[in-house]
């Protein structure tokens, strides 16, 4: 029987910090990050998204949370083939001229891979402390399915081995119809866990949620449901509170998955003033009532005096 830990996938975003949800006393980055891990044994690292770290801050987060805590890690935008701000790379590798923006054919081969070298470095002190869960690939809404898309993410998939790694597709070509099985094949032969999104649907960058094993951890992230996602900014696209009878189906959802892995990372992305980690408690609670019954249990590894530490075991 597998272990569900729930997370967020956010700690420091400013409708965060703006809510109230971290007490007075959480003032310093550290200080949050202890705060939010005494409640949540698992968290999405995005902020590797838009700027790679250096060790030293990746050290730091490692210093602040328990040993048993884990850190999901966003791969760097330019890698899984978005358009970068250059203002994001380190500034020994930025281009002399050009866009406001980056790819990857803009840059030198030797500054694209000094820019993996540097990745790398900052994941390792996670890694060595036994607190990496996966390297989350996370691909544009305009990658559609192909030959050359599937070797681009097997090859970038070896680039950030002997570490787990998951991905998350978002174009509607890979789940469409017998594409299904041939994508989830794929995932399973290269050893990689796909993400199961629970998004809006109907819309070109919206994929079903397949609630699957392709390799261990299974992931699921929750986007909500907001009928901003279209037109809206990126605030009004995840502003959604999930209501009880969602997060109700979804734990027993969840426990079925949990029947066949040996670990479950589920992370709320509806990051907007602290909905994220109310959902995420919450989820928590329903899941520890489903999966162990009625007996008073602690739900998590940790306990405070604020609430219960997020993650939920069976067997």
């Amino acid at each position: 029987m597998g272990v569900i830990k729930v997370g967020t996938s956010s700690w420091a975003d400013q409708s965060l910090l703006r809510s109230g949800w971290y007490p007075r006393s959480a003032n310093t980055p550290a200080g949050r990050l202890a705060f939010y891990a005494g409640r949540f044994p698992l968290v999405e690292v995005d902020t590797s998204y838009y700027a790679v770290p250096v060790p030293e801050t990746t050290q730091g987060w490692v210093d602040a949370t328990p040993d048993d805590f884990t850190f999901d890690v966003k791969a760097f935008s330019l890698f899984t083939g978005h358009p970068t701000p250059v203002a994001a790379l380190p500034r020994d590798l930025r281009p002399t001229a050009g866009a406001g923006r980056v790819r990857r054919r803009d840059l030198p081969e030797q500054a694209y891979e000094e820019l993996w070298s540097r990745f790398r470095a900052a994941l390792a002190p996670i890694a060595a402390a036994g607190k990496l869960g996966t390297v989350l690939l996370q691909f544009p809404p305009w990658l559609a399915r192909s030959a050359a898309a599937e070797r681009r993410i097997v090859e970038l998939a070896q680039r950030c081995r002997p570490w787990r790694v998951a991905v998350e597709l978002r174009h509607g070509s890979w789940f469409d119809g017998a594409a299904t099985t041939a994508t989830l094949d794929l995932l399973r032969a290269h050893d990689l866990s796909l993400v199961c999104v629970d998004m809006p649907q109907g819309h070109p960058s919206s994929v079903p949620p397949i609630l699957v094993r392709t390799a261990e951890p299974a992931i699921v992230r929750f986007h909500g449901h907001s009928d901003a996602w279209r037109d809206g900014d990126k605030q009004d696209k995840f502003r959604y509170a999930y209501a009880e009878q969602e997060l109700r189906a979804w734990a027993e959802r969840l426990a079925g998955l949990a029947e066949d892995v040996d670990d479950l990372h589920v992370l709320f992305n509806n990051c907007c003033a602290g909905q994220a980690q109310r959902d995420a408690t919450r989820l928590a609670q329903l899941l520890a009532e489903t999966m162990l019954g009625d007996t008073p249990v602690p739900v998590g590894p940790r306990r405070t005096s604020d609430g219960p530490a997020v993650a939920a075991s069976r067997g």
